[in-house]
C-alpha cells in the first residue's frame, strides 16, 4: 500500500533558489545532456562524480536529498530485477565467486550489475530532479520553444508540449487515485498480495476498470474546461511571463558541460 506513496516524478517543489529562476530551456537541455552523457559513460569514477553533481544541484535547489531519493522507491523492484538479471545471465566467462552447478556468478557480472543499477538510478534522478524545479507550465513554455524549429516540418510543437506536460502533471494524480481504489476494494474483501502470477492479474481488474473510467473522467473534464475558458494553444498564443535567458543560464550550461566532459574522462586522466 505503500508503493505509490514514494513516487516524486511529476511533482514541483515551489521553492525560491537560483535553480528554479533558470530557464526551463536550460534546464531541459542541461537534464537532455545529462541522459546522454550517463549512456556514455564507462567508469564508475564518472558514475561518481555525476552523482556528487546531482547532489550538489540537489542541495542549491533546496530539495533535499531524502526526498529525492524517494523517487526510486516506486522502481526499486525493476531495479533489483535488472541487477539480479545481470548478475546471473550476464556475459559468459570471467572470473567465477560462486557455482551452483549450471548458475556461475562471476566478478565482472556483478560489477557489471552495480555499473547498470548505479547508471538506472541516476536516470531516474535526473529527471525527477528536473520536474521537482520546474512547474508544468514552465515546461510545456521551454519544450515548446524548443520543439519550435521542427514546425517547419509539420511537427505539432504546441501539441506534443501540452501532452507532455499534461502527462507529467497527472501521473501522481492517478497513482493517488489508484491507491484509494485498492483501499476501497481491500475494505471489500479484495486480496492484492496472494495467490500465484494468473491470481494477483486477476485481482487487478477490479483496480484497473475503475481506474481507467476516472482517468477518462478526469481527461473529459479538462477538455470541456479548456474549451470553456477558449484555449486554443498554438499560433498567436501569448504568456504571461515570455522566456528570457539570461547570463545565469550560459553560467548553468557551461558547468552541466564541464561536468559531462570531466564524466567522460577516463580515470587516469584525472
Amino acid at each position: 500500500m505503500d508503493l505509490f506513496k514514494g513516487l516524486v516524478l511529476g511533482q514541483y517543489v515551489p521553492v525560491d533558489s537560483i535553480v528554479h529562476r533558470l530557464d526551463p530551456r536550460t534546464k531541459i537541455l542541461a537534464t537532455v545532456l545529462l541522459l546522454g552523457v550517463l549512456f556514455g559513460v564507462g567508469a564508475f569514477a564518472g558514475l561518481a562524480l555525476l552523482t556528487a553533481f546531482l547532489g550538489g544541484v540537489a542541495l542549491i535547489a533546496r530539495i533535499g536529498l531524502r526526498y529525492l531519493l524517494r523517487g526510486i522507491r516506486p522502481l526499486f523492484w525493476l531495479l533489483v530485477f535488472a541487477v539480479v538479471l545481470q548478475v546471473f545471465f550476464g556475459e559468459a566467462g570471467g572470473h567465477p565467486i560462486v557455482q551452483w552447478g549450471p548458475v556461475v556468478i562471476t566478478r565482472e557480472n556483478v560489477t557489471q550489475a552495480a555499473f547498470y543499477g548505479w547508471r538506472l538510478i541516476l536516470l531516474v534522478l535526473s529527471t525527477t530532479l528536473m520536474t521537482l524545479v520546474t512547474s508544468p507550465v514552465e515546461f510545456t513554455d521551454g519544450l515548446e520553444r524548443l520543439l519550435r524549429p521542427l514546425q517547419r516540418v509539420g511537427v505539432p510543437a504546441h501539441d506534443l508540449a501540452m501532452m507532455m506536460t499534461i502527462a507529467l502533471r497527472f501521473i501522481p494524480t492517478l497513482l493517488e487515485e489508484a491507491e484509494k481504489i485498492m483501499k476501497a476494494q481491500m475494505a471489500r474483501g479484495a486480496e492484492f498480495s496472494r495467490g500465484g502470477l494468473v491470481t494477483r492479474a486477476r485481482a487487478l481488474i477490479p483496480l484497473l476498470v475503475p481506474l481507467f473510467v476516472s482517468a477518462f473522467r478526469r481527461a473529459d473534464a479538462l477538455a470541456v474546461a479548456m474549451e470553456a475558458r477558449c484555449y486554443r494553444g498554438g499560433e498567436g498564443r501569448t504568456r504571461m511571463r515570455p522566456l528570457e535567458l539570461h547570463v545565469r543560464d550560459v553560467v548553468a550550461l557551461l558547468v552541466v558541460v564541464a561536468a559531462s566532459a570531466a564524466a567522460l574522462l577516463r580515470p587516469a586522466v584525472w
